[in-house]
């Protein structure tokens, strides 16, 4: 399998991102997705018209930009269960789109999941405008982001002692002693038996994780904190990479200008609507990495996922040994209904470029230092709303601030900035 990674692919945001800084400087590939839209399967397994797609897919996006106005406009006055698929449904009605359409463009917009780990019935528009991202674009980064996590764990190593496969199973903090400015003393316990004294410690643990360890904190850990690791939502977001002998589905080499325009116009992304021809009828959206820049484009098809696809995806291949035969058999017949539709595709066992050689899928939701799931997002919530009780903006600070009266502080994507939590 050519090289892939089960972390990000994307750059969010290309305005004062830190991390497009870094991936400038180390001269990464970065893939700037043609503004094509994606090529759409319907429910019976009929590809849609251009025309169609693009009508669907910028419908799609226009709803969810006025989504995001909204939502940062009137957040305050906006009931605590209710969803960006109502405000969907709530759009469609008022731009008086008939029936059929408006039901194959709110399928189209259920590919939003893919970006927050989390069905859209179930996020918040409320708080829709804390996913927001930095303005400027979205890149996918071609070269992984390899390069990247090696200047930043180079910067780090030479000063770090590094302990593997060891577990932090107690913080303490201990009450400043003696001098008015003296510092809180943490003594960490690890699942090794072994103790550690520090002035100060970061918590990197993923939210998931935080969520089922907070008594891994004593002193207990403040009821404020406690409500806001308990308020904020984790996400279940995975990704199922497949690769074949070649790229079946690109159109055949180009022989003269014109051919060589139209194939630079093929989509980078496909979407499958709620198919009817598979048992579950889950829909399903993927990346083309074919359409990758030289030397990274590689015939990978990269599927995105959420909710119980991803879910059901997770509990198919969690018992597997990954990379075995079976482990590849079982992800090539869940995913030949869909990949089957594409272009050239071929049945005929003679045929054995249009079956997968390896495939990779990430498994979050069963693993317990990714906090069982992955990407925190905020969800709709029968709570009322009231001080201290279920403010997500709030919460987020209270976790941004930690416990430094204590020593202990938290990173990670659950305590970005506004802007970029989405990022």
């Amino acid at each position: 399998m050519s090289d892939i990674r089960s972390g990000p692919n994307w750059i969010h945001g290309l305005k004062e991102n830190p991390i497009l800084k870094l991936a400038e400087e180390l001269d990464e590939t970065l893939f700037d997705v043609p503004e094509v839209p994606p090529s759409i399967y319907d429910q019976a397994g009929n590809l849609l018209s251009k025309e169609d797609g693009r009508y669907c897919s910028g419908l799609m996006w226009e709803i969810i930009e006025e989504a995001f106005k909204y939502s940062d406009k009137e957040s305050s006055s906006i009931p605590q269960n209710q969803s960006l698929l109502d405000f969907f449904k709530l759009r469609l009605r008022e731009k008086e789109i008939p029936d059929a359409l408006a039901e194959r463009v709110l399928q189209v917009c259920r590919s939003w999941g893919d970006y927050i780990g989390g069905d859209i019935d179930r996020q918040s528009l409320k708080y829709f405008w804390l996913e927001e991202t930095i303005d400027g674009g979205n890149v996918f980064v071609a070269s992984t982001y390899k390069a990247i996590l090696d200047r930043i764990v180079n910067n780090t190593l030479p000063k770090a002692k590094i302990h593997l496969s060891t577990k932090v199973t107690s913080i303490t903090s201990h009450p400043p002693t003696g001098k008015p400015s003296a510092t809180p003393q943490i003594t960490i316990t690890t699942s090794t038996n072994h103790t550690f004294s520090f002035d100060a410690v970061v918590m990197t643990a993923p939210l998931g994780y935080l969520k089922r360890n907070t008594a891994t904190f004593h002193p207990p850990l403040p009821p404020r904190l406690l409500t806001a690791i308990t308020n904020i939502s984790y996400g279940a977001l995975e990704k199922v990479y497949l690769t074949f002998p070649t790229a079946f589905w690109l159109p055949p080499k180009p022989k003269n200008q014109q051919d060589f325009e139209q194939q630079q116009q093929q989509p980078f992304f496909t979407q499958w609507l709620a198919p009817t021809y598979t048992p579950n009828h889950y829909p399903v959206e993927c990346a083309f990495l074919s359409s990758l820049p030289a030397p990274h484009a590689q015939p990978t098809l990269l599927f995105y996922m959420h909710g119980n696809l991803a879910k059901h995806i997770t509990t198919l291949t969690f018992p597997l040994l990954p990379f075995s035969q079976i482990y590849l058999a079982t992800l090539s017949n869940f995913f030949r209904p869909y990949y089957s539709l594409l272009p050239n595709y071929s049945p005929s066992p003679s045929s054995k470029s249009c079956e997968p050689i390896a495939a990779l899928a990430t498994n979050w939701q069963n693993d317990e230092l990714a906090g069982w799931g992955s990407y925190s997002n905020f969800q709709t919530s029968d709570v009322e709303e009231r001080e201290g009780v279920r403010e997500l903006d709030r919460d987020i600070e209270v976790l941004r601030v930690g416990m430094p009266e204590k020593g202990v502080w938290f990173a990670g994507e659950h305590v970005g900035p506004f802007v970029a939590l989405g990022t």
